[in-house]
């Protein structure tokens, strides 16, 4: 298929380059120029605008870091018109950044008007599985969009779950993501308290991950630099999944749960740790690095 793909951030640029090693023709954009040019030494067709991906296109994939960046692409923003005006009828639209399930919702119902598929398709699986091709895709949108997408979502993820109706794999992400950022939070104490008493971390660490404590933080993402050396926590927190981008999903957590009169005490906690985090000056580090706010001073 010829793929338009908008967004070669962390998770965006490997997504973008596995559909490309699978035989896709494609043609990608994106805001910064570093990351254009990064991309395209490796081998990937950079256009020079975001429209300008668009011809021949018969899927369009978006990976963006918020709502407002959504909107504007696919409806327009100060008085620009959006990309949608552009699409061919037909054109089947994932999108794959993590937003407001509202958001979601008003880019489809513009598209359905224009004769464009739309499907929300998060992800979740970070970095790692970005580049591995393993990552877990949470689908709005019908089902037979869904079928029309598998094909493509299959060489950039193992995971694919149809989650409802547009917007609904939105929701999906965010409950993901509020839970997420509490487990880490947690996790992080747990060490911190062990290594506070003088355990070593690795054997603390193998010791909760086998037992009834185990979580995917400790299977995989281990927040203690030096533990576990794939996990962002021993490459200085380089990398990986944003503290500032936690704090956004907790953020739309929270709103969705004002909205529906949710009660989620723990999420509007892990929210204002995070904020804290970030205020304190660790916004572009790795979303584990909220290990350093319970850590004991040396």
């Amino acid at each position: 298929m010829k793929i338009a793909f908008i967004g070669l951030g962390n998770m965006g640029g490997p997504m973008a380059m596995n559909l490309q090693k699978a035989g896709h023709t494609l043609s990608a954009f994106d805001l910064s120029k570093d990351a254009c040019a990064k991309f395209a030494a490796d081998g990937l067709p950079i256009a020079a605008s975001a429209a300008a991906t668009l011809d021949g296109a018969e899927i369009v994939i978006s990976m963006l870091p918020a709502s407002a960046h959504v909107e504007g692409l696919y409806l327009g923003s100060d008085g620009q018109p959006g990309i949608l005006e552009q699409i061919a009828p037909g054109t089947l639209v994932i999108d794959s950044s993590t937003i407001a399930a509202a958001t979601s919702r008003k880019v489809a119902e513009a598209a359905a008007k224009k004769g464009v598929a739309v499907i929300d398709a998060p992800v979740s699986g970070g970095t790692g599985g970005a580049i591995a091709g393993t990552l877990t895709f949470m689908v709005g949108g019908s089902e037979a969009d869904l079928e029309r997408a598998r094909p493509v979502l299959e060489k950039m993820g193992a995971n694919i779950f149809h989650a409802g109706a547009a917007g609904a794999g939105q929701t999906a992400k965010i409950c993901n993501n509020m839970l997420l950022g509490i487990l880490m939070i947690g996790t992080s104490e747990a060490i911190a308290l062990g290594v506070a008493n003088g355990l070593d971390p690795k054997v603390l660490s193998e010791i909760m991950r086998r037992s009834s404590g185990g979580n995917w933080a400790l299977e995989k993402y281990n927040p203690l630099p030096g533990v576990m050396e794939t996990a962002p926590a021993s490459k200085n927190y380089a990398g990986g999944f944003g503290t500032d981008l936690m704090l956004k999903d907790l953020g739309l957590a929270q709103e969705n749960a004002a909205a529906v009169r949710a009660s989620t005490p723990l999420g509007g906690m892990a929210r204002n740790l995070y904020a804290a985090h970030s205020l304190a000056g660790h916004g572009a580090l790795d979303f584990s690095s909220v290990i350093k706010m319970v850590q004991k001073k040396a």
